[in-house]
């Protein structure tokens, strides 16, 4: 398991229709399931959006600027599989931003592809007009395939973060010690941020899956980490 599309092949291979990602947002009670098989497709989905509308090829920097929310590891995914780093905010050739993130990155979208995520349920469009150059992709994202296949995939040498190679990441997400093998990670760690990176791998890595909690409420996590059988939590 030396690169995304192997770890995740693997899991399809093993068991397709097993929760991968749930995901809350306790401020507006949003739910959110993603099995495998459901994951794969849309990151098949955003790696077409990225490779045939926005010409993005393996080497090319992407800045995920996302909150904690279930599209952050769909935007890992989709990069790992056309070869993309994920990388910070400097000289980035892409950047995937919330709503909150438009007035820093609007401005640059007629020098770079801007993708901006609503954030609302089943990842629709914007409910107001976005800023000339930016592309919804609540809208864009629909027309995509299902199912996508890298003609110049990456290896294990290529980087998936900055300073972390493919092959460095997923070993290294292997021998982790966030939760067991198969075990279900309880989290309120940005999976698009570098602190929270882990959060993601280590389940996948494992064969186990991943509830992600935004705006949490402390008063309500014990009752989401036993609804959801959640086996460990991090931080």
């Amino acid at each position: 398991m030396t690169t995304f599309s192997a770890v995740l092949a693997g899991l399809l291979r093993a068991d397709p229709g097993r929760p991968l990602i749930t995901f809350y947002d306790h401020a507006s009670g949003e739910r959110v399931e993603l099995s495998r098989v459901t994951y794969a497709n849309w990151v098949a989905k955003t790696a077409s959006l990225l490779v045939e509308e926005h010409d993005l090829e393996r080497g090319q920097r992407i800045h995920v600027d996302l909150p904690t929310h279930w599209l952050g590891p769909v935007f890992l995914g989709a990069a790992w599989t056309v070869g993309l780093e994920v990388a910070g905010p400097e000289q980035p050739d892409a950047v995937v931003c919330g709503p909150d993130g438009l007035d820093t990155w609007a401005p640059r979208a007629a020098d770079l592809p801007v993708l901006a995520c609503s954030l609302r349920p089943m990842g629709v469009r914007f409910a107001a007009e976005l800023p000339p150059g930016v592309h919804d992709v609540g809208v864009d994202v629909w027309s995509q395939p299902d199912a996508f296949t890298a003609w110049d995939p990456p290896g294990p040498e290529d980087p998936a973060l900055t300073g972390t190679t493919h092959g460095e990441l997923w070993s290294t997400a292997a021998a982790g010690n966030l939760l067991s093998d198969g075990g279900r990670l309880l989290t309120e760690a940005n999976p698009a941020s570098p602190p929270g990176i882990a959060s993601f791998v280590e389940p996948l890595a494992r064969g186990g899956s991943l509830v992600l909690v935004s705006h949490a409420d402390p008063g309500q996590l014990e009752a989401t980490y036993a609804a959801e059988r959640a086996t460990a939590r991090f931080p």
